[in-house]
């Protein structure tokens, strides 16, 4: 990929991470890494050339606020809010001088917001801070991680909401960027995002992410505690990712037609009340 016009169009890898742990918690084992695998992986993206953006680099390039896309671009983000990511993604972090985006379920930090829904040991905002220090990017989570697409509009905006001024309190600053929990989002929700002074928006979908798909819909590409070096590889240059995660993909679909059918239902029960 060049400095070029068309190079601010190609698709870019986004990392999708969650725990960053030695022995996680039943809960996030499937979805962690190890602090040895993470540490692996940054020399690999360092041996690659990769050039590590935050979110909002990222929206604001395809947005052409007037820096363009850089060779090899990729952008390393943290769904939730595990120590470990303190802890041991940091060190890794900072050696390279990587930036990253860390997108916090308020509600579930240790600290006065703690709801008790984490699923294993969390950040506290000390430690969110110093993330932030060191170059990472805190984006919005929602406030206690629901499946936003099944909330009636008055919580939706209440998770939006209580998240943005959380964050805010906390860091001085509003964040800019949202990742939607567990991927899930249809039109109302990101358009609820947008409206809460959210700039951009991530997914899931297993899939690089491109300019065409919209600031509130971007995908990215999971990886957790069975990606091994070579597949890493293949991930981050966009090789055989539909194979990778063609057993996803064929179930997100089969749970999608899921929840509209309990979309359909919920409303159709409103409508008689």
């Amino acid at each position: 990929m060049s400095d070029t016009r068309e190079g601010a169009g190609a698709p870019v890898p986004i990392l999708m991470y969650h725990s960053v742990a030695r022995e996680p918690s039943p809960a996030t084992r499937a979805l962690s890494v190890s602090p040895e695998q993470f540490a692996e992986q940054m020399e690999i993206l360092a041996g690659l050339r990769c050039t590590p953006l935050t979110t909002a680099e990222l929206a604001g390039i395809w947005r052409g606020g007037g820096r363009v896309l850089p060779d090899r671009p990729v952008l390393i983000t943290f769904d939730d809010g595990y120590e470990g990511v303190h802890g041991h993604a940091l060190p890794a972090l900072a050696k390279h001088g990587f930036a990253s985006t860390l997108f916090v379920s308020t509600g579930w930090l240790r600290g006065a917001y703690d709801t008790g829904g984490g699923l294993d040991t969390m950040l506290d905002w000390d430690q969110v801070r110093a993330l932030a220090g060191q170059g990472t990017e805190i984006g919005g989570h929602s406030h206690t991680h629901p499946q936003l697409d099944q909330l009636p509009d008055d919580n939706l905006e209440f998770e939006l909401r209580r998240c943005k001024e959380i964050v805010a309190g906390e860091l001085g600053e509003a964040p800019l960027s949202f990742a939607y929990p567990y991927g899930h989002s249809d039109r109302r929700v990101r358009h609820a995002v947008r409206a809460a002074g959210f700039a951009q928006s991530l997914a899931v979908g297993n899939a690089l992410a491109r300019r065409r798909q919209g600031p509130y819909a971007l995908q990215r590409v999971t990886v957790r505690r069975s990606t091994d070096a070579g597949e890493f590889e293949r991930l981050v240059e966009g090789r055989a990712i539909g194979r990778t995660f063609a057993g996803d993909r064929a179930l997100t679909k089969g749970y999608a037609l899921v929840r509209r059918a309990r979309q359909a239902r919920r409303k159709a029960v409103r409508s008689r009340v």
